[in-house]
């Protein structure tokens, strides 16, 4: 029954292509750190001068977040962990104020940059698919606004999580640092080769769509029942999402649906 409803659900999953909204950056800010940082506070990256964002999680914030994860997520997640935290993080937060009426809607919406925070449901469906246990380490590829960085904390506290756009990977450490989601690390990198330093992850769960599985991403996956999430296929046209497993040297792929990712964009 579960797979019939991912199946279902694949039907109603787009990207969104509206407007992009590009927040301003504090002139002489000082550059993104090297590869290889383990945590990258505010301060050290492009810190946006003014953070276009609202942080007060209102009554009616709640109650729209609350008749979103009833509606969308309850029914097609099992694992009541992932539920509590589509309940509990604020996903307004991590938007532009001018969509703030959209925010608990179930679609994707642009976070600038050419690139969007993704639909709620799907971010249940795929953290749900990692299987995470507390004090599992996982990656992320592709912070993008930070939300799903948000969520995977909720999960576990070894969470990093990786992003080539230097403004976005800003924006997203100070929203989260503004939530109180400090411990997450944070790396401006190309995530292709993800975050050799850090491996083995129990679980990698990539956010844009490359057109082939990475290597890297495999190699850097536990060898002892390693999981990764990631949609693959071409750009501007439907992608697949699949779930690959590690076993020693054998990684097996299942085929899970039809999504429709931004693209995977590299150095």
């Amino acid at each position: 029954m579960r797979w019939l409803l991912l199946a279902a659900l694949a039907l109603s999953l787009a990207a969104c292509a509206g407007p992009p909204a590009t927040p301003t950056v504090r002139p002489g800010a000082i550059p993104p750190p090297e590869e290889g940082t383990i945590y990258v506070p505010t301060a050290v990256l492009a810190t946006p001068a003014q953070l276009d964002r609202m942080f007060e999680d209102t009554p009616s914030m709640q109650a729209a977040r609350e008749a979103l994860v009833s509606r969308f997520v309850d029914p097609r997640v099992a694992d009541e962990r992932v539920v509590a935290a589509l309940r509990k993080v604020p996903r307004h937060s991590f938007i532009p104020t001018y969509l703030l009426e959209s925010a608990y809607n179930d679609h994707p919406l642009p976070i600038g940059y050419g690139q969007t925070i993704s639909q709620p449901s799907l971010v249940a469906i795929m953290t749900e698919l990692l299987a995470l246990e507390p004090g599992d380490r996982v990656l992320e590829i592709g912070t993008g606004s930070g939300y799903q960085a948000a969520i995977l904390r909720e999960l576990t506290d070894q969470v990093y999580t990786v992003e080539i756009i230097p403004e976005l990977a800003a924006i997203a450490r100070a929203v989260l640092d503004r939530l109180g989601y400090t411990d997450v690390h944070i790396d401006r990198r190309d995530g292709y080769y993800g975050w050799l330093e850090h491996a083995p992850y129990d679980a990698i769960i990539v956010t844009a769509a490359p057109d082939h599985l990475p290597s890297p991403l495999v190699d850097q996956l536990k060898p002892d029942g390693g999981r990764m999430v990631i949609p693959i296929g071409p750009v501007g046209d439907v992608q697949t999402l699949w779930l690959v497993e590690r076993q020693g040297d054998e990684v097996t792929m299942q085929r899970l649906m039809d999504v429709r990712f931004v693209p995977f964009t590299r150095e």
